[in-house]
């Protein structure tokens, strides 16, 4: 009697199922690491946008003035001048000034109308600004994220969805 060296079709099959189980969990896993990571930096550099606006502040007693920009009708913050990040923070304050977020959205900054208290948001991943925010922490990474004041009111976090 000869003895047969190898594996059998239905041993080959079982490996492939197992293997292709493992890749889908995780390429689930990967997609939600790399939306965390671009959310993260988004967080990071609304982090160090606020630090910028309030060293500004500390030495012109003022917010800075947001840029021309105004969001659509309906969409409201609670500030009344809106619009991007103020160049005037470069290079005194910061170096180079991060106008994009993870998802290369447009950050949306506004002061109040006596530029004594500001906001930065991002859209988030969709790239749509909300127009009624949650606020509060939420579990959608479609959720604005939004920096009153150098504070998260509103930002992703926990099992995204």
């Amino acid at each position: 009697m000869t003895r047969r060296r190898g594996f059998t079709l239905i041993e080959l099959l079982i490996v492939v199922a197992i293997i292709g189980i493992i890749v889908a969990i995780s390429l689930v896993n990967m997609f939600n690491a790399i939306q965390r990571a671009k959310q993260k930096r988004s967080m990071g550099d609304m982090n160090s946008l606020a630090t910028a606006i309030e060293a500004y502040a500390t030495d012109q007693n003022v917010y800075p003035a947001a840029a021309g920009f105004t969001l659509p009708s309906g969409l409201s913050l609670p500030t009344s001048t809106l619009g991007t990040v103020p160049a005037s923070l470069s290079p005194t304050y910061l170096r180079v000034v991060p106008l994009v977020d993870g998802w290369s959205s447009y950050f949306t900054y506004g002061t109040s109308s006596s530029r004594s208290d500001f906001a930065v948001r991002s859209a988030g991943a969709d790239g749509a600004l909300e127009a009624a925010p949650a606020w509060g922490v939420t579990t959608n990474f479609n959720a604005d994220i939004i920096l009153v004041d150098g504070t998260f009111v509103q930002y992703p976090d926990g099992v995204q969805k």
